[in-house]
């Protein structure tokens, strides 16, 4: 009888998954701030996996004799000053920085999820998570990527480290806050009474019914990593010339602020523009999701 109810309540579970993912998609169409942030994220995601194709130069070849040349139609954004062409080199800093927060967030969030979660089901852990985590909430990003760039050394993998470890933390405080909530439902001790294994418990009841919320705040944080990836970049902790990355281009270009100030600010315009989208459609998507804004 009880495989036949679960057979049964199979075809509907998916069916009301499928009508409230497409209620969501549907709400958020109808934001047209979200759906502007959508579509110049996605553009920008685009330019940058096409970046070897669509690239009118190579970002890496230096002409001198047309060094810190302003816009023309030869070249959209300008030329630095070392002669390269600014917006190749923005396409493929775009990629570089993207990568990099996306990495920041997926990595820290998997990890502090996962830390959270097992701190709300394990309570003998719980203390000991938690104290983890606040010793690591004390340190700011930048110190991070200051220890771990004094350790490996400068570069893109010590920023991603540094945005993973500061992601962490902040991960974990949302995800055991959800998880003690889940874990005062009814079906949790259901199952442990019909004899559900622990890993099932975690998995099956636990972790799904956080990943909604764990992915809001996930969508909500990518523009702050993105953020601070590109200051560690600007501080000369991340990506090291000649690669291109759009906190150290902008860094690159402050000594010509008065010379050629689009070698600076193209790249910290375009910083702006993925973290604004990011933040909006982050907003947007918490907007829809959260039960509690929606009353």
């Amino acid at each position: 009888m009880s495989s036949s109810t679960a057979a049964a309540a199979a075809p509907a579970a998916a069916t009301s998954g499928a009508s409230r993912r497409s209620g969501v998609l549907a709400r958020l169409a109808r934001d047209r701030i979200a759906l502007i942030s959508a579509i110049v994220l996605g553009l920008v995601v685009l330019a940058a996996l096409a970046a070897p194709l669509i690239a009118p130069y190579d970002p890496y070849f230096t002409d001198l004799p047309k060094a810190m040349q302003p816009p023309s139609a030869e070249h959209w954004f300008g030329v630095d000053n070392t002669g390269r062409d600014i917006l190749s080199r923005v396409l493929y800093g775009t990629r570089n920085t993207l990568m990099m927060g996306l990495a920041g967030v997926l990595v820290g969030g998997l990890v502090g999820g996962a830390l959270g979660i097992v701190a709300a089901f394990y309570r003998k852990l719980d203390p000991w998570i938690m104290r983890l985590v606040d010793i690591m909430l004390a340190f700011p990003a930048i110190l991070i990527g200051l220890a771990v760039a004094a350790i490996f050394g400068a570069g893109l993998t010590a920023v991603i480290i540094a945005l993973v470890v500061s992601t962490v933390p902040d991960v974990a405080r949302v995800a055991r806050g959800v998880a003690i909530g889940v874990m005062g439902q009814e079906f949790i001790e259901a199952g442990r009474a019909v004899g559900v294994s622990n890993r099932a418990l975690i998995w099956r009841y636990l972790t799904l019914n956080c990943i909604s919320t764990i992915s809001v705040f996930l969508t909500l944080r990518f523009g702050q990593v993105i953020l601070v990836g590109s200051v560690l970049g600007f501080l000369g902790m991340g990506a090291q010339p000649p690669v291109a990355e759009l906190g150290m281009m902008a860094s690159q270009g402050r000594d010509y602020l008065f010379m050629a100030p689009h070698i600076a600010t193209i790249p910290s315009l375009a910083i702006f523009v993925i973290v604004l989208a990011a933040n909006l459609l982050g907003d947007a998507v918490r907007d829809v999701l959260d039960p509690r804004l929606q009353q």
